[in-house]
This record gives structure tokens, sequence and C-alpha cells, in this order.
């Protein structure tokens, strides 16, 4: 199903992107920042779902309520609007909308309510392939073990909190780090021409309290929990070698003197591809679809450079990240550039391959010894 967003306010649109992409069932999400945009979207293409503003530089959102209500009396609509008068929530009812949802957005509320909306996903007669195929083109939420209790106990004291606080508590999180660089990366924060690349940068760009509202979004996403057990643990043993990785690129890059916090973060990401393959396995395995053990490990070896390269691009990572990233998995002996080469270094180290020829040239490219780096060496900021 698709689903459209009408939102001019860039922020809260991100967030509503990512309470929607957590629904069971949504496979594409269309943010339309003017009435005008999403008048060509409902003209041009078929939704299941839309979450309308109201109130908008070029219009009114009822407008498009009006167009969509022409053709299609069920199809579910959401208004979401700053007017919380009783009369404001009547007007808007004559037009046939499914619900009301009052800014500031209540992220619960709102998750709850799209949650009672949406029926239920079916994979029908799909291969698991051809759903890998289809999801690959889709926006997709890394699998997650937010605990929404905890999120909303942040919330609650998000006033005494610091961007540098959370980045420290959400240091290892690797779908959520995804998340808000991809948010901190849009248009309307790229005001000093510079690309966001660590986590406590996001945080401090977009807000204390966006970012924890992000966080609130993806832990209610219960699509992005992995329930078959074979599911979770090939997760598991994928976060472990990010955070691995992470960790020897963040004491190469303290050993010859670089600001870690980027490299600290392509290795946290490195793993993108795969994790997002099994949350698309999951969501395949608990729509009732056939998942044989054996076609777990197929999948991941078919499908995970794919979603990788394209979730890179489609969350705005900056070009740097994007290489550094990239050369965890393969370095070209011809490239000398010290960022690719510690990337690479850390990835060896941690799959314990450090003795090997490769991993002992590249360090010696850097000035390094292996063995100056079995000592713990402090960890930089994320």
């Amino acid at each position: 199903m698709k689903a459209l967003v009408l939102e001019d306010d860039e922020l809260v649109g991100e967030l509503i992107e990512s309470i929607v992409a957590g629904l069971g069932g949504v496979q594409q999400v269309t943010l339309a920042r003017s009435l005008t945009e999403a008048k060509r979207c409902v003209a041009g293409d078929a939704f299941g779902l839309y979450l309308v503003d109201w109130e908008l530089p070029d219009g009114s959102g009822l407008e498009l309520v009006k167009q969509i209500r022409r053709s299609d009396s069920v199809v579910p609509v959401v208004i979401i609007s700053g007017r919380s008068d009783r009369e404001s929530v009547i007007k808007a009812a004559h037009h046939g909308i499914s619900g009301y949802i009052t800014k500031p957005l209540d992220v619960e509320l709102l998750h709850q309510r799209l949650t009672d909306l949406i029926p239920a996903p079916s994979v029908e007669s799909a291969s698991v392939h051809e759903f890998m195929a289809k999801a690959s083109n889709s926006v997709v939420q890394l699998p997650t073990e937010l605990d929404p209790a905890e999120i909303i106990e942040l919330i609650g004291r998000a006033d005494t909190l610091s961007a540098s606080e959370l980045a420290e508590r959400w240091r290892e999180q690797i779908g959520l780090t995804a998340r808000i660089l991809d948010v901190a990366n849009s248009s309307s924060f790229r005001r000093t021409g510079k690309p966001v690349e660590s986590l406590r940068v996001a945080i401090g760009n977009i807000g204390v309290s966006m970012a924890l509202n992000q966080a609130l979004a993806l832990a209610l996403d219960v699509t992005a929990k992995l329930t078959r057990p074979e599911l979770k643990a090939a997760a598991d043993r994928y976060q472990d070698i990010s955070l691995r990785v992470s960790r020897d690129a963040n004491q190469i890059a303290l050993r010859v003197g670089k600001a870690s916090t980027m490299y600290r973060s392509a290795g946290l990401l490195s793993r993108l591809g795969e994790m997002a393959v099994l949350k698309v396995l999951n969501q395949f395995d608990a729509a009732g679809g056939t998942l044989a053990e054996a076609e777990i490990e197929q999948c991941l070896a078919r499908w995970s450079e794919e979603y990788g390269n394209r979730l890179r691009v489609h969350w705005k990572f900056p070009l740097g990240l994007r290489e550094l990233i990239g050369a965890v998995h393969f370095l070209s002996p011809d490239n000398h550039r010290e960022g690719p080469i510690i990337m690479r270094a850390a990835a060896l180290m941690a799959e314990s391959r450090q003795e090997e020829k490769e991993c002992q040239r590249l360090l010696r490219q850097l000035g390094l010894d292996a063995t100056e780096l079995t000592k713990e060496t402090p960890s930089d900021a994320v």
C-alpha cells in the first residue's frame, strides 16, 4: 500500500513518515510539501492512506480531501491540524475524514489511530524473492529494540537532556542513528553547506524533542522487532559485527590523529543492507509467507548489497560517509586515501584478520603496527 503525507513543515513531515513507514502493509510513503504538489500526486497515482495538513501556504488541505472523496469514499483520510476547536473538527468531519489529529503531534496517538485504520498485510502468493524485490523500492526501517516506555520517560524530561547525552545513550542504536542522520541531512538543515555525519551533531540540528519523537516512532514500530529466532540471531550477529568495526575504526582514527566521530558512524552503519533484509524477511514471515531457514541466508547474499546501496541514497547519507561505509566491504589496492584505509583496516581487525597481509599493509600505510592497537583507546564522542 502507498501512503501520501501532505505537510509543509519538513521536520513534522519526516516524523509522520517514520510513523507511517512503521505500519504493517505500507510499502511506500510520498511526502508532499504543498497543496499543489499533493494534487499532482493524487491525479497521477493511487494511495491507500492520506495524512493531510489543513493549513498550507498555497491553500487548505480540505481541498485535497474533496478531490480524494470525489472518487473514493472509503480510503482512510486523516486530517492533521493545529486547530483544536470543536467547530474546526465538525467542519472537517463534513468532508468524510477518517480521523482528526491535532498538533503538536502525539506520536503514540497517531500511531494507534493509523494502526486501527490499516488492514493487516498479506503476502498473497508471492515468493520471498518477489516480496524482497517489491520491498526494495519501499521505505524500510531497520530492526530496533528501543523500549517505548523508556523513550516516553525521556520525553517527560526532554528539557533537561542535551544532544550529547542522547548521542551517548543511543551510540549503538543502528536504526535510530540512520534515521536521525537522514532527518538531519534533509535540505532544510543544510544551512552551513556541510553534511551531517555524526549522531551528536544530527541531534543538535533537529533538536532533542524531535529526536525523541523519532525514537518513539521507531520504538512503536512492532514490525521492526524481529520475532522469528533465526532472524533475531542473524540481526544480533550483524549488530555485533557493526559495533566491532565501529570501535576499531574509532581506535585507529584516534591513533592517527583524526576526529573519530564519522568513522564510528560509518562502522555502526556498515551492515545496513543486512539489517534491512532481515526486517523485510520478518514482514514476509509475519504476513503469512512461507520462509524456509535456508532462504534467509540466500536472501542475505542476494539482496544485502542492493538494499544497503538504496538506503544510503534514500536516507541522504553524505557522499563521504557512503564512501567510508563502502570501504568496509571492499577497498581497491590503488586507493591511498586515509579515510577508506582506516575503515577497511577496522573491518579486517573486527574479523580478527589483523595478521593477514592486507591488514598489515593498510596499517603500515597509516604508520601503525597491529600491536599498537591492542591497548584500549579512550572512546571519542559519537
